[in-house]
């Protein structure tokens, strides 16, 4: 069987451009038109939800340079895809605050969610200025805000910026790293991870269908035998 919904931690954009000889900002371009095949890929295959680990939380802490890069590249990449996107009746969520971004930023993500919010082809969420822990820190809040005195799992679900959706079946990570990097720390407590040595813009159709098959060969457990 497969996944109902696969996240991704799209690491590595900037080592495949170093082996290259070219900027780190030359690896990050390459690996957001990386995307566009993964998504057709999964549509194809029936794969509901997909999520993609795009600017984490952390992530401002890196040079100034390459930020100022990536606060160019996330906007124009939306403006580039959003008219296939439609077309092929993705929904676009963005999870992560959102209010780090620039207002012409929030604009667009804004726009973007809008645009698709009655599609429901295959649900695209796309992890931006996202951390797992602060996630987790605002659902906290919101529930006491709310009054709640005794919380449970299902509440504290509700709460998060993924409230509605299944968890991750299954979290690929590129680039060779085994760690899981601050993201979906909740919602992955019964994930499958697949960890690869291909850096993020060379991830393939044919290594997903690698991961896939990888991963309809485990037996999930869910903590029971």
């Amino acid at each position: 069987m497969l996944p109902k919904h696969v996240a991704f931690i799209m690491d590595g954009n900037g080592r495949w451009a170093a082996e290259r000889g070219l900027e780190r900002t030359a690896g990050h371009r390459a690996g957001t038109e990386n995307i566009r095949g993964i998504i057709r890929h999964s549509k194809d295959l029936g794969i509901k939800y997909l999520t993609f680990y795009a600017f984490s939380a952390e992530n401002f802490s890196r040079p100034a340079e390459e930020v100022g890069f990536l606060m160019k590249l996330i906007p124009e990449f939306f403006h580039r895809e959003i008219r296939e996107l439609t077309q092929e009746g993705a929904r676009i969520q963005m999870i992560g605050d959102i209010s780090q971004f620039s207002r012409p930023i929030q604009l667009v993500l804004s726009q973007a969610e809008k645009l698709t919010k009655h599609n429901d082809t295959i649900i695209l969420n796309f992890a931006l200025a996202y951390g797992g822990r602060q996630e987790i820190v605002r659902a906290v809040n919101q529930l006491l805000q709310s009054g709640k005195i005794e919380v449970t799992d299902q509440d504290i679900s509700d709460a998060l910026y993924t409230s509605g959706m299944p968890d991750p079946d299954l979290v690929i990570r590129t680039s060779g790293e085994q760690r899981v990097s601050n993201f979906l720390l909740y919602q992955s407590a019964y994930s499958e991870f697949y960890f690869t040595s291909i850096y993020w813009p060379d991830f393939s159709v044919t290594e997903f269908d690698n991961a896939l098959a990888d991963y309809q060969q485990r037996k999930r457990r869910f903590g029971g035998l």
